[in-house]
């Protein structure tokens, strides 16, 4: 069997070495000529039959894939979407429907497509202007919004609001750079903020069938500058109250963007007024460790997704109400409070944590690390498991090593230039 992945970066690099495991020939093709680097390092060029690089002509990308005999083509991360999406039209290959697919990659059209099918979303407008996301900020009544791009991911750009200078400030920043995949923001999104706690959803729909793969609640906090920062995440199981709700919830939205045939990351906070979508991404979801997940929860997105496409038909076989859950598990982003260059030997220091299952640091000794703002400047990731009350004990702990300078040193300490070689998965 060959499998083509576009952008294999982020749980795309997984995905590729889950294939090439199952003797898959895996080809790998690129959305753009160049990338992001954080995303870059994540990239498993050993999974791969053939890297085709970056090819400009679709059509000449969609022969090259026939001679080959590809018979899938799917997203490894956000930026391939689109471009898997087509070729895999192109080539008449099993993917979502044509007429939403900008609305699985824009969340303005997202949201109006996901109103439209009677499911709640943020209210919001785009502004292409900082004057017109003060206008609709002026006149829109909330409080508190949000200001993002309008296709970017890992909470890139991202910035809570509650005046309007900090609007206008957002807006500004928002038209001004370009998102993490290097594409120009034509408009910036003003949504009103969200009250409420917060899930993702991953999912793998075959055919218009959908499951759901791993149910997690986020924990998130605020940054300095006032954007959100991941903090922690723990699954959820599927038959308790809030799982029920967000599969019924999440499963609609996958029907109104018209995602039939692929993976899917959805994000929905459950407010007093019940289940809102916040955005859906038609691809797995980012910085996750399948193996680890698997211990614990017995499934997998990406060992699903595997299955799936290697085996058509056996997602009707499988039962996501019924999870064998070990025990308490915790993803806990790690969280940068100093500048200065990476010191050597944090990942050993944080899996003496009794509870550390596996770490996974998104930098290398002596590079340059910014204070965490956002999921790209997250240092890594870290599991825990065990009881619970260890797991808290083992957060805190790891939360008090960070504000000491775990990954710089304080400000002015001597910083080590060492150079080695961990990286790990990112979100995208």
């Amino acid at each position: 069997m060959k499998i083509a992945i576009v952008d294999g970066y982020s749980t795309g690099s997984a995905l590729a070495l889950r294939l090439h495991d199952q003797d898959v020939k895996v080809i790998h093709l690129r959305s753009q000529s160049a990338n992001n680097p954080y995303l870059e390092r994540s990239f498993t060029p050993h999974a791969y039959a053939h890297d085709l690089g970056y090819t400009p002509d679709m059509a000449e990308a969609a022969d090259q894939l026939a001679a080959l005999g590809v018979e899938r083509v799917v997203a490894g991360a956000e930026s391939g979407v689109m471009l898997a999406e087509s070729l895999a039209r192109t080539l008449n290959l099993p993917t979502n429907r044509a007429d939403t697919a900008h609305a699985r990659r824009d969340k303005q059209l997202m949201a109006d497509a996901a109103h439209a099918a009677g499911l709640s979303t943020p209210r919001g407008t785009a502004a292409a202007t900082p004057d017109q996301a003060v206008r609709w900020y002026k006149d829109s009544g909330f409080t508190h919004v949000v200001v993002k791009p309008p296709a970017s991911a890992g909470t890139d750009g991202v910035r809570f609001c509650s005046t309007l200078r900090e609007v206008e400030e957002a807006c500004r920043t928002v038209l001004a750079r370009p998102n993490m995949f290097g594409e120009h923001n034509t408009v910036a999104l003003v949504q009103e903020r969200l009250v409420g706690r917060e899930y993702y959803i991953n999912t793998v729909s075959e055919d218009g069938r959908h499951k759901a793969a791993e149910i997690w609640r986020y924990t998130k906090t605020v940054g300095d500058g006032s954007t959100p920062v991941y903090d922690y995440e723990e699954p959820v199981h599927p038959t308790s109250p809030a799982g029920r709700i967000l599969r019924i919830f999440t499963f609609n939205v996958l029907d109104a963007l018209g995602i039939r045939s692929t993976a899917a990351h959805t994000e929905v906070m459950i407010t007093q007024r019940g289940p809102v979508l916040i955005e859906t991404g038609a691809r797995l979801g980012g910085a996750t460790a399948p193996g680890i997940i698997e211990r614990h929860l017995g499934v997998s997105q990406t060992g699903l997704l595997v299955r799936t496409l290697t085996q058509p038909g056996s997602l009707d076989t499988f039962d996501d109400e019924k999870p064998t859950p070990g025990d308490h598990l915790r993803n806990v982003e790690l969280i940068n409070h100093h500048r200065g260059l990476a010191h050597k030997g944090v990942a050993d220091r944080i899996s003496e944590l009794p509870t550390a299952e596996a770490v996974f640091l998104a930098c290398n000794p002596g590079d340059q690390l910014e204070p965490t703002r956002d999921l790209l400047t997250s240092p890594g990731y870290v599991y825990l498991a065990g009881k619970p009350a260890v797991v808290q004990r083992d957060y805190e702990q790891l939360r008090h090593w960070e504000s000491e300078g775990l990954y710089t040193g304080p400000a002015g300490a001597p910083q080590h230039t060492d150079v080695g070689c961990t990286t790990c998965p990112v979100s995208a």
